[in-house]
């Protein structure tokens, strides 16, 4: 007697559908980028569309129906993601520049405040300054987290900076009821760029981090250091040369002193 055969899942046609649409997309696109929508809500993911509607797309699906857009979009290169699909991942496709829908998104981040057992990204600090509390049991809960206080006008003012939770360490109940009196919200909630593939560069480029403040203050200290080395060079160029004149002068100066001395 023949084995039966196993039924073939069902598979709408409008998933079917919408797989193929998909795949053309990514096909089509110079950016197809995975997105880390981890508890994100559904609100904040509406917006996020909205706010880039003209500039990108945004497709969340399970990763095999992900993964089956990828096979389908005949593209090699565009392999490489599917190792990088996990749970809470959308795809976003775009004609325009990954790297400046990744600083997009870096900056339309919204605080939230923080809950119990999570773990800080970075150290959490409860800067000093007057607040808006008044004497009474929370003089207690300040003092568990080794916060220095004084009470002014009535209300209670934190007389130094401290890191009330240290980066990678889990938020405790009573620093998550501190921060919420406080009005603290240390943590960031938005969409994260996981990885991404270029169809000009026909690369994909993962462990995506953009950070504009960070990267622009290692220029001005790169900066500042070169023309620092380029003075101490004599090297002259427009940025150089009045300081190169000013320290010529200091030195003429000096020389005149010591001869007058002499």
């Amino acid at each position: 007697m023949a084995a039966k055969k196993s039924p073939k899942a069902h598979v709408s046609e409008e998933k079917v559908s919408a797989v193929k649409k998909l795949a053309e997309n990514m096909k089509k696109s110079k950016t197809v980028m995975l997105v880390s929508i981890k508890s994100l809500p559904s609100p904040q993911l509406q917006k996020v569309k909205k706010d880039l509607r003209g500039r990108a797309s945004i497709v969340v699906a399970k990763k095999s129906a992900l993964v089956r857009a990828i096979e389908a979009a005949g593209v090699p290169e565009l392999s490489a993601l599917k190792d990088k699909i996990r749970e809470d991942i959308g795809v976003l496709v775009s004609d325009e520049d990954a790297f400046q829908l990744a600083g997009w998104m870096t900056e339309n981040k919204s605080p939230i405040g923080a809950k119990e057992g999570q773990v800080a990204e970075e150290d959490i600090i409860v800067e000093e300054g007057p607040t808006e509390l008044v004497p009474g049991p929370v003089i207690s809960e300040l003092g568990s987290l080794g916060l220095q206080i004084m009470v002014e006008d009535g209300k209670i003012t934190i007389r130094k900076s401290k890191v009330a939770i240290k980066k990678g360490d889990k938020c405790t109940a009573a620093a998550v009821s501190i921060f919420q009196k406080l009005g603290i919200k240390p943590f960031m909630i938005g969409m994260s760029p996981v990885a991404f593939y270029d169809s000009e560069s026909k690369k994909v480029f993962a462990d995506v981090k953009i950070d504009k403040k960070a990267t622009l203050a290692e220029l001005l200290t790169a900066h500042a250091r070169a023309i620092g080395f380029a003075v101490n060079r004599a090297y002259a160029t427009k940025n150089t040369i009045g300081m190169l004149l000013a320290k010529a002068n200091a030195h003429f100066n000096a020389l005149n002193k010591l001869e007058k001395k002499a």
